[in-house]
Order: structure tokens, then C-alpha cells, then sequence
């Protein structure tokens, strides 16, 4: 590691002032960064705290937590692939007179169809990101670092490959770059890529034929099954414990609400993710789940209203989405209110609008556009507390 560390150091005078790929330094410095801890010291005078943790260690922290909803999204694609084919379409595909399956085989095809939505998303984000960072000559944030693994895990296995690169594009130029980079915008870039795939390409993003990678099969989620009101809970095909292992269609990283509890667990112990926003959300989409149950509303059956919190993306937009340090509030009250509230419009949206029965990423973008109303409101109470605790 020492001798490539070094290499790497010798190709820093081409891109420092004066160098022959001058206007490329910050590409060379976001590499360099990425891998070996950077040589930036304090020089300014006063108190300073030192951390080996950077913005870059605290993105790959992040990716760690999404590794085992990666691993057990590349196996769900791979296991309703061949579960819904034929014995002549398995034959076809693994060879005559194979009749099983097995895990690898599973794993094998949920990769090759993961793999090449994951380069795109990266390729183009990032190729978007160097370009503003060398006009601009400004060093490239590492924001895309999560983004870019993000977007791939909340779309179909069905996707084309076209419709992710310019969804990404559209995420990154008029979602993130328009308001200043990374730190600045008001939406969370990954979520701005669905939102413009679902409504610009429904037909690939919705609906019962996008979820399952077999030519002439479809199958609904448990979300569209609801939503049409086909749920049968007692002899439902998908059962709770389905739901909250993975065991369904949907996008390829937010089935399995184990998966995300894992990554939850992550985030918190290490202080990158909010279990404010967490813990708030959870219980506000409880809360508006039973209140509906309470009107009558049984959109998964009479007392199943925690049903929700194991069905479609609400776990993962919970762990991933909501937490996104940016766009969140920034208030410790502010995240209790934010995660509440997100809660509370994800199972509205879901369930009062059959058009949308996946509120979740509507919900945490709308209260992105309001986070910053919430702290307002919140700094405002702590000001006017204080205030008047200096006249009594």
C-alpha cells in the first residue's frame, strides 16, 4: 500500500499550479483523497478539534451500512427470476436437463443486472460532478459517494440502462448543483432520481410488470396489491414476516426491512445517522396507520396496520433517505418533528391515493422542502424561551 501511495504522490506535481494538468488537480484530489488520509493541516490560529474521520470516511461509512441491503437485493432479484420461470425457460437458461437451481445461480443473476445500473449511476454522476468541480475549480464533494449507490437500489431490476444515466443526470445538475453542490441543495439527490422516473417513465417505474425479470410474467407488490384492495391478509400470498425479511418484488435494495435494520444499527453506532429522525418516523407512520385502521381504512386487514412499516420502502427510506444530514433539520426537536411528520404523510399519501401506493418518497421530499421551515420554527421557541427566562 506504501509503494502505491507513493506512486500516486509522484503524479502530484502534473496537477499542482504549473503543472501540465493543472485544471484537472481537483479530480486528482479526489481520488488521492478517497484512499490515503489527506495531508490538509489547521493553519488558522485559535482552538481547532482534530478528527481522523472526514466527510469522505462518513460517506463509506454509509456505504457499509447499505452492503446488506446490496447483497440481499442482488439475491431477491436473482431468486424471483428463476422462481417465476418455466422448466422449459430454466432449461434454456442453465442448460438442458437442469431442472434446479441454486443460490449462486441467484446471486449470478441478480449481479449481472445490479452491476451495470450501479456503473451507470456512478459513471454519469460522477462524470457530472468532475466536470462542475474543474469550470468551477472547486475541490469535488463526496456526497455522490452515497448517492450513487442510492440510486441503483431504489428503482426495478427492469430499469434501462438509458433512464438511470438521465435520472441521475437530472438528480445531479438541477437537484444538487444548481443550489451550490453538495451541502446545499434542498432535496436528497437519490430521491430527486425516483421522483423524475416515476413520473416521467411510470410505466417502467409502476405497475405489475416491472418487477419481476421474466419475459411474459407479472407480478404486483405488496403495495399495488393493497392499494387495488386484492389483500386477503389470511390467505395473502406474502405474510408479515415475508415482508419484513424481503421475500417480495419491489425496487432491488428496499424490500428487506432486516436489511435496513442492519444498516440502522450502523449508522447510529457510529453517529453518522439520526435516530431522532429514525425512531420519529417509525412512529408517526404508526400512528397515522392505526388512526386510518380506526376510520375504517384497512388497507392491509382489520389490525394489521403495522403492516406498513415492513411493506415497500418505508424501512429504507426511513434508514437512508430521511437521515440524509442536508436535507433533514438540523434541530434535535427539528428531527423529532421532521421523522414524525415524514411518517405521518408517507402512510396518508399511501393509502388515501391509490395513485402513489409507495408515499414514502413523496413524504420525505415534501418535508425536505419544509426542514428548514421546522428549524425556523424551532430556533424561534428556543430564542423566545430564553428571552423571556432574562426578563423574569
Amino acid at each position: 500500500m506504501e509503494f502505491l501511495k507513493n506512486k500516486v504522490k509522484e503524479l502530484r506535481p502534473l496537477f499542482e499550479k504549473g503543472g501540465k494538468f493543472e485544471k484537472y488537480y481537483f479530480i486528482y484530489e479526489a481520488h488521492e483523497t478517497l484512499f490515503f488520509q489527506p495531508n490538509h493541516v489547521t493553519k488558522a490560529k485559535g482552538a481547532h478539534i482534530r478528527d481522523a474521520v472526514d466527510m469522505k470516511r462518513m460517506m463509506v461509512t454509509v456505504i457499509v451500512a447499505l452492503l446488506p441491503c446490496m447483497l440481499f437485493g442482488i439475491w431477491n432479484t436473482g431468486h424471483f427470476h428463476f422462481i417465476n420461470l418455466t422448466d422449459a425457460q430454466l432449461q434454456a437458461e442453465l442448460g438442458a436437463g437442469i431442472t434446479e437451481y441454486t443460490i449462486w445461480d441467484k446471486l449470478i443473476f441478480g449481479a449481472i443486472k445490479f452491476v451495470p445500473i450501479l456503473a451507470v449511476s456512478y459513471i454519469v454522476g460522477l462524470g457530472i460532478e468532475f466536470a462542475f468541480a474543474t469550470v468551477r475549480r472547486h475541490p469535488i464533494a463526496e456526497g455522490f459517494l452515497v448517492s450513487g449507490m442510492l440510486i441503483p437500489l431504489i428503482v426495478p431490476s427492469t430499469i434501462p440502462l438509458w433512464q438511470v444515466g438521465v435520472a441521475t443526470a437530472f438528480a445531479v445538475v438541477l437537484g444538487k448543483e444548481v443550489f451550490g453542490g453538495t451541502g446545499m441543495n434542498l432535496l436528497n439527490p437519490a430521491l430527486t432520481a425516483r421522483a423524475f422516473l416515476f413520473f416521467a417513465y411510470p410505466s417502467d417505474m409502476s405497475g405489475d410488470k416491472v418487477w419481476v425479470d421474466v419475459d411474459g410474467h407479472s407480478a404486483a407488490t405488496v403495495l399495488g396489491d393493497a392499494a387495488q384492495h386484492l389483500v386477503n391478509v389470511e390467505g395473502y400470498k406474502y405474510s408479515f414476516m415475508d415482508m419484513f425479511m424481503g421475500f417480495v418484488p419491489g425496487s432491488i435494495g428496499e424490500t428487506s426491512t432486516l436489511m435496513c435494520i442492519i444498516g440502522a444499527v450502523v449508522l447510529i453506532a457510529t453517529g453518522v445517522g439520526s435516530w431522532r429522525v429514525m425512531l420519529s418516523m417509525v412512529l408517526g407512520g404508526l400512528v397515522m396507520a392505526w388512526v386510518l385502521e380506526s376510520a375504517g381504512v384497512d388497507f392491509f386487514g382489520a389490525d394489521n396496520f403495522y403492516y406498513h412499516i415492513v411493506a415497500g420502502g418505508f424501512a429504507f427510506g426511513t434508514v437512508f433517505m430521511a437521515t440524509d444530514p442536508v436535507s433533514a433539520s438540523h434541530t434535535n426537536t427539528g428531527k423529532i418533528i421532521y421523522g414524525f411528520m415524514a411518517g405521518v404523510l408517507a402512510i396518508l399519501i399511501r393509502v388515501v391515493n391509490p395513485a402513489y401506493p409507495e408515499g414514502v418518497m413523496l413524504a420525505i421530499l415534501l418535508m425536505n422542502v419544509l426542514a428548514p421551515l421546522v428549524d425556523y420554527f424551532v430556533v424561534s421557541a428556543n430564542k423566545k424561551r430564553r428571552l423571556n427566562r432574562a426578563t423574569v
